[in-house]
């Protein structure tokens, strides 16, 4: 393959992956605009996109399905508690140069993270996940390719997309992989969190995330901590992106500016450990 050919065909990767990427939290964005104060919690099927409606500050959000209803099938979206505590998770694609800024300033804050990662990024940034994993964050399992899951019916193709994944981080770490799985773009269904639980997983969703996805149209400071400040809550499962200039700039400080607020982080092995049926 020429050169061109092959930086066209890389360009068109991170382009499906950027786009899919933030179809998920899209999804929320749009539960979040236009559900009001009306969103009640609907099966854990619900219409396949996750989604969350923002009602009393400082409270976690409605989401389309409950704590409880979750809890069944080894499922969070986030913790049912007072105490101020964050479960930071990042979504993890592809690496475009940001995730260094955002493992210093964790490091600076000790603060640990949960990376859900894709095929893309194993074959591309070994030495990352490996950094990830020295500094004591948790890299976990967003899929080999990112497919809509909820559109896979047999337990074989969805097996597959979770250990294919397994097997390559094994072969770069020389360990096993969390079994801690989020599902691509949101998209689920009663089966697809069955199948995860029957394979061991605990499966992980969100109660706080913003519109941090486009690299064309990053969002300001301004912007991102109106969201990210004016939505925190007891027990938030937050989702940031780590292709996001943004939020490598701002971490430092947001992580600071939760602190002041009182909260402190965890690692999501407590979550699951408290979600485990």
């Amino acid at each position: 393959m020429s050169k061109l050919k092959h930086w066209k065909a890389a360009a068109a990767v991170l382009l499906l992956f950027n786009f899919a990427f933030g179809a998920g939290t899209l999804a929320a964005a749009v539960t979040q605009k236009f559900s009001g104060t009306t969103a009640t919690a609907a099966s854990a099927s619900a219409d396949g996109n996750w989604g969350l409606s923002f009602q009393t500050e400082g409270k976690p959000p409605v989401a389309n399905a409950t704590a409880d209803q979750l809890k069944a099938y080894n499922a969070s979206y986030a913790e049912m508690t007072e105490e101020k505590v964050i479960y930071l998770t990042f979504d993890a694609g592809y690496e475009n140069g940001n995730t260094p800024a955002i493992l210093d300033a964790l490091k600076k804050h000790q603060v640990p993270a949960a990376f859900f990662v894709v095929g893309n990024y194993l074959e591309t940034s070994p030495d990352l996940i490996k950094r990830m994993i020295a500094e004591g964050h948790i890299v976990a399992n967003h899929t080999y390719h990112h497919p809509d899951m909820s559109k896979i019916a047999s337990k074989e193709a969805f097996s597959k997309e979770l250990t294919d994944l397994e097997t390559l981080y094994t072969e770069i770490t020389g360990q096993t992989m969390p079994k801690y799985y989020r599902p691509p773009q949101g998209k689920y269904s009663e089966a697809n969190l069955q199948m995860a639980k029957d394979l061991g997983y605990h499966t992980f969703f969100w109660s706080l995330a913003y519109v941090d996805w486009y690299q064309d149209k990053q969002p300001s400071k301004e912007e991102a901590f109106k969201k990210l400040l004016g939505r925190i809550h007891p027990g938030a499962v937050v989702l940031l992106h780590s292709t996001s200039s943004t939020n490598a700039a701002i971490l430092d400080e947001l992580l600071t500016k939760w602190e002041e607020m009182g909260y402190t982080f965890k690692s999501i092995d407590a979550l699951a450990a408290s979600d485990t049926v």
